[in-house]
């Protein structure tokens, strides 16, 4: 049996179950075009529709998952397009566990479209499977990084009901100056989600049109005797090059929009493995998301915030601050757990050390100090309402840029992959 083959299978078919479970969300939540007589039983039936599709991805996504382990020899968590892929179905599994707890559609509206673009993300990398390095080849890597996923899915639970809230209570009519620097906020968290589709659609719509471009570069380095020895690597990019990798020579380099040469080298300092590259991503992700982001807007014609708004009259934003604290509390312990006592206790038998500063390591720490200052100040300091909900939008900022910053951006010895 081709264990793999059933794998990518289930893994398209639970991407699809999931797009339509949005759909079956956000159906639910814009009953107010019914009459007030239908709106109830309208809402009720579109947010079984909406869950039910929700648990059959999830259920594809499960023998996505098991399939891939079968086949592959390993459990599928050892590389970034297995990571994320493992992250989805664990942020959908919260979701489901919160969902059945509060039965709110709403938070399945937010909820299913970011583990949508969290497995479209995961599809930017090679999929390929491959053999475990050798500091990956041991039980533990199951028990971290499964428990570290399932608290940060929590968190984006917490973050999905906490950006609701914001957009529920946010007065987008007033002037006065502390409304408008929310309103500000708001829009900038929504932002960020553009740029990060926007960066999806760059790579996919690049990659469909088949362009490629490709650079020779000479690397020095050192070795222990203190001799300098040259290497020349090929670099290949899946976007055109604004930024060409430091000290290279270009191979070869479709031309795009009559661009048939870099316009920059990147800066000497950043003369690592790809580091122009990952420059290049970064730079395209912020011109694609402010290309779509200023569609929107023309679309629209006004912020995205201020036209999501009115659609949440009538949610109860107590409710979704009691959502968003609950999934928060449950992820901590569990992420405390997989992301630094397991995390140590495996850096301790692969690396003959407990704490080593890898910049993975930084970050992980510095998002479990935020989430404990979160808890601390709602707990202790009784910061409830908006400014709960801002903590808990900023902690997963941090953990989406623990996740893809420090994975894509910063060399360590977490970095497997590239984009």
């Amino acid at each position: 049996m081709n264990w793999l083959s059933i794998s990518s299978n289930a893994f398209i078919a639970a991407f699809f179950l999931y797009c339509f479970a949005f759909i079956g969300f956000a159906i639910a939540i814009g009953g107010s075009r019914w009459s007030n007589r239908d709106v109830e039983a309208h809402k009720k039936r579109w947010s079984r529709i909406g869950f039910s599709l929700a648990v059959l991805g999830w259920a594809s996504h499960l023998v996505f998952f098991f399939t891939r382990w079968k086949g592959g020899g390993h459990i599928p968590t050892s590389n970034m397009y297995e990571f994320m892929t493992f992250l989805g179905m664990a942020i959908m599994f919260a979701f489901i566990v919160v969902y059945l707890i509060y039965r709110t559609a709403l938070l399945g509206a937010f909820a299913t479209p970011l583990v949508v673009i969290i497995i479209a993300y995961a599809s930017v990398f090679p999929s390929e499977v491959q053999p475990l390095i050798p500091a990956l080849n041991s039980y533990w890597l199951k028990i971290h990084v499964t428990t570290a996923a399932t608290g940060e899915a929590f968190f984006a639970v917490g973050f999905a009901a906490a950006l609701v809230q914001l957009l529920r209570v946010v007065d987008f009519s007033s002037k006065e100056k502390s409304a408008v620097k929310q309103q500000r906020g708001v829009e900038w968290v929504l932002f960020f989600i553009v740029v990060i589709v926007g960066f999806l659609v760059s790579v996919f719509g690049f990659r469909a049109g088949g362009y490629s471009a490709e650079f020779k570069q000479e690397k020095f380095t050192i070795d222990q005797k203190g001799t300098e020895h040259s290497v020349v690597q090929t670099v290949k990019y899946d976007l055109p090059p604004i930024v060409s990798p430091y000290n290279s020579e270009k191979q070869h380099m479709t031309s795009f929009l009559g661009m048939d040469k870099p316009l920059f080298e990147a800066p000497s300092w950043m003369n690592g493995v790809n580091a122009g590259r990952k420059l290049n991503t970064v730079i395209w992700s912020v011109i694609s998301g402010l290309v779509l982001y200023g569609i929107i807007r023309l679309i629209l014609r006004k912020p995205m915030a201020a036209f999501i708004h009115p659609y949440l009259d009538g949610i109860d934003p107590e409710d979704l601050d009691e959502i968003s604290y609950r999934a928060i509390a449950i992820g901590f312990p569990v992420f405390t757990l997989g992301a630094l006592i397991f995390a140590m206790i495996w850096a301790q038998i692969a690396w003959s050390r407990f704490w080593g500063w890898d910049p993975k390591e930084v970050w992980a720490l510095i998002t479990w100090l935020f989430y404990s200052a979160y808890l601390h100040l709602r707990l202790s300091r009784g910061w409830q309402g908006t400014k709960s909900a801002w903590l808990a939008v900023i902690g997963f900022i941090v953990v989406l840029f623990t996740l893809i910053g420090v994975n894509l951006v910063i060399a360590g010895l977490h970095s497997y992959a590239g984009v």
